[in-house]
């Protein structure tokens, strides 16, 4: 998981936090900005996870929010926030790299490129935000491609002006085609052909996966995709997916329901919605045997990469995965980073993390070792560390810790105005806008019992794909 910073509603400026799990009382006080501090702070506290608990509660409660459907299937979810002097309007649409065709890949992330070059009433996107003070950007992911921007709540209008112009239709100028693909083309080999170790999710996608479409970054399977990417494919793309039947609208902030209702009716209604589109992937079948690629390249050091298939986010299982790839590798104090790094020295570096993917994604464990170390000893030793996981329940204390920091992450996180119109939006296209309030819970309701399980079901060689980096 990765920092938010601060931006919006400040914490108390005191807060008081009581941990008797020793018979000992802890306070401390966090100011207003400084995020960072207080995130290592609770992170690093060996202490029950009620403390953080009575935290996220007293303070974030829950995320409220209405919603209302127009006739052309946009779903509008409404967060009112009277502390905030801002608006926050973001669209999320259901399409991603996943949505793409074995031999026209890349189209998800060429289209977050394309939405800034110019819709139909609105030939400079970004100039008409700016006027008003407004800011702007978007991502793309193998599930959805998301935009948002940030204005005066004032000048709320503008950003329906511009963001339904681009959702009605894209100016489709030759001219603006060819200028954005040269643009994904030079991305493509500035970060994935032209640096170190860049192409290892080219080819670790390729070895884990022989079906799904997650077999692909969101980049593109290969350049060539985009350079012969035609007009009629853009077209043809853009009608199935960009569509309000197959969109959430958050708006945030200094807003009201009433206002955003008759803005989407006036601004967003008129558009036609489109074809009905059912998602039909084809499953990833069991990996039963493990799987392994050896490059040797001009890389700075050795270096491996192990993907481990895991539960999709809407699993039941999901949250015990999350919590133990963060017991192993998610940071300084994790298991794989205190035993292998601090005390052995045999890495440099070394971590684990998950790609949080809608459908059944991976769990990474990756490293770069120390000169004079072999593949052989490290894989040695995290076999052991994984085997001391799958033999036996971790303790209370340090599941605690994993809990906290999530939770941690989860709070500081939701100061943000933008964060929390993101999240309302994954939530309702996962099918339930309520799930963005049921996160922590589902955290807190992991048992030591359940780590061990998805150990020993996912960490297991059968189940894994690894990438060696060997130094030229």
């Amino acid at each position: 998981m990765q920092q938010t910073n601060v931006n919006g509603k400040a914490l108390p400026p005191n807060l008081a936090l009581v941990d008797n799990t020793k018979g000992k009382y802890v306070f401390t006080k966090f100011l207003p900005y400084c995020y960072n501090a207080a995130l290592i702070f609770i992170t690093q506290q060996k202490t029950s996870s009620f403390v953080y608990h009575y935290l996220y509660t007293s303070y974030t409660a829950m995320i409220d929010f209405e919603r209302f459907t127009l006739d052309n299937g946009l779903q509008v979810i409404v967060h009112e926030d009277p502390s905030s002097t801002v608006a926050a309007v973001n669209i999320m649409y259901d399409v991603g790299s996943r949505d793409e065709a074995p031999h026209k890949t890349g189209f998800a992330h060429l289209f977050e490129h394309l939405m800034f070059g110019g819709s139909k009433h609105v030939p400079a996107y970004d100039k008409a935000l700016q006027q008003v003070g407004g800011d702007n950007n978007a991502y793309t992911s193998p599930d959805v491609t998301n935009y948002h921007c940030i204005l005066p709540a004032d000048n709320l209008e503008t950003a329906f002006w511009v963001e339904s112009d681009r959702m009605l239709e894209l100016s489709f100028a030759p001219q603006g085609l060819a200028v954005q693909k040269k643009v994904v083309i030079e991305e493509f080999k500035e970060r994935y052909l032209n640096q170190p170790y860049g192409d290892v999710w080219l080819k670790l996608c390729d070895l884990a996966y022989t079906q799904h479409p997650y077999r692909w970054p969101t980049i593109g399977k290969e350049i060539s995709h985009i350079e012969k990417a035609a007009m009629k494919d853009v077209k043809d793309f853009f009608y199935k997916f960009y569509v309000p039947n197959n969109a959430v609208l958050v708006v945030a902030g200094a807003v009201q329901y009433e206002e955003v209702k008759e803005l989407s009716e006036k601004w967003f209604a008129p558009i036609p919605a489109g074809p009905a589109h059912k998602r039909i992937l084809p499953k990833e079948p069991l990996q039963t045997s493990s799987k392994s690629l050896k490059i040797t390249a001009d890389v700075p050091l050795n270096a491996f990469y192990k993907a481990y298939h895991m539960p999709g986010r809407l699993s039941q299982d999901y949250h015990a995965v999350e919590l133990m790839t963060d017991i192993l590798g998610g940071g300084k104090s994790a298991k794989l980073y205190k035993q292998l790094v601090d005390t052995k020295q045999y890495f440099n570096a070394i971590g684990a993390y998950t790609t949080e993917t809608v459908d059944p994604g991976l769990c990474i464990i990756s490293g770069s070792l120390n000169d004079g170390v072999s593949f052989e000893v490290v894989e040695e030793e995290i076999q052991s560390i994984v085997a001391a996981l799958q033999h036996q329940p971790i303790i209370e204390q340090e599941l605690n810790k994993a809990k906290n920091r999530a939770e941690a992450h989860r709070v500081f996180s939701e100061v943000d105005l933008l964060y929390r119109a993101q999240e309302l939006a994954m939530a309702t296209i996962l099918g339930n806008t309520d799930l963005v309030n049921q996160e922590v819970d589902k955290v807190h309701k992991v048992t030591p019992e359940a780590i061990q399980k998805m150990a020993q079901y996912i960490l297991t060689p059968e189940n894994c794909a690894t990438i060696y980096y060997q130094r030229k």
